[in-house]
């Protein structure tokens, strides 16, 4: 079942067309990479399913994007909400500089969650769900900047799932660790789907190959393919899909 469809989706840095007709189904409880190489959209079109380019000025979107049947690109539509349901982890860990309690506890604290449970409870339910709560337990008011590089991009992650959110979207969350706390990120995302829909940018093909059920491989801004991550790698249907993953073109 499709938690996300996005329908001739296009998208404009002022008169420059960045993305091209895209569409796709991203399905629920899966994780869906998208690849290409650098500059063809990839980020682009993560960042128009929480609305995050609404941000850049002289952009402008066509097309749709449905949320469980909703479209989010329809006037009125709550973009906190929006933003609060679709979460954002960044390519490089971005930590808050205060504690690691305070880290995860901002969200829950400006939604008013901590009214309804206790804040303390939802931290520890997100760094546990972060893999991240047996390292930090007996010092969580310790600066979250004082972490390793892999810790702080669990943290981040946990401040994201802290506020509940039903997709999380990942911008290369792995480019900037080494490959041991790429390999810790990777097997949390497997657990993360069985809760999250989860879509993620990545350079890494490899990484694609191993953590992801479905794959798109863009190009130039528009969409080349997207099929089952298996079939990707083994049986792609697209001549310039076989040179990219095979290293012959990007």
């Amino acid at each position: 079942m499709a938690k996300i469809i996005a329908e001739r989706l296009n998208f404009y840095y002022g008169d420059f067309r960045a993305l091209a007709d895209i569409s796709m189904h991203i399905e629920e409880y899966q994780i869906t990479a998208l690849i290409g190489p650098s500059g063809c959209g990839k980020s682009t079109f993560l960042r128009c399913l929480d609305r995050m380019n609404d941000t850049i000025p002289g952009t402008r979107v066509e097309g749709k994007v449905w949320l469980d049947g909703q479209d989010i690109y329809a006037p009125g539509t709550d973009v906190v909400d929006l933003r609060r349901r679709v979460g954002m982890v960044f390519q490089r860990p971005n930590p808050f500089p205060q504690t690691v309690f305070d880290n995860v506890a901002f969200g829950p604290r400006v939604l008013g969650l901590h009214k309804k449970e206790n804040l303390a409870d939802i931290v520890e339910a997100s760094l546990r769900g972060a893999a991240l709560w047996d390292e930090v337990k007996d010092n969580l008011k310790q600066d979250a900047l004082s972490l390793s590089l892999g810790q702080q991009q669990r943290l981040c992650i946990a401040r994201a799932i802290a506020v509940r959110p039903e997709v999380i979207l990942m911008d290369e969350p792995c480019s900037a660790l080494d490959p041991i706390d790429t390999l810790e990120i990777e097997e949390l995302m497997r657990r993360l789907k069985v809760d999250y829909t989860i879509v993620i940018v990545t350079h890494n093909m490899q990484q694609a190959a191993r953590v992801s059920d479905w794959t798109g491989f863009f190009w130039l801004g528009r969409l080349v393919e997207f099929a089952a991550t298996q079939d990707m790698f083994t049986k792609p249907t697209h001549e310039l899909t076989e040179s990219y993953i095979t290293g012959r073109a990007g």
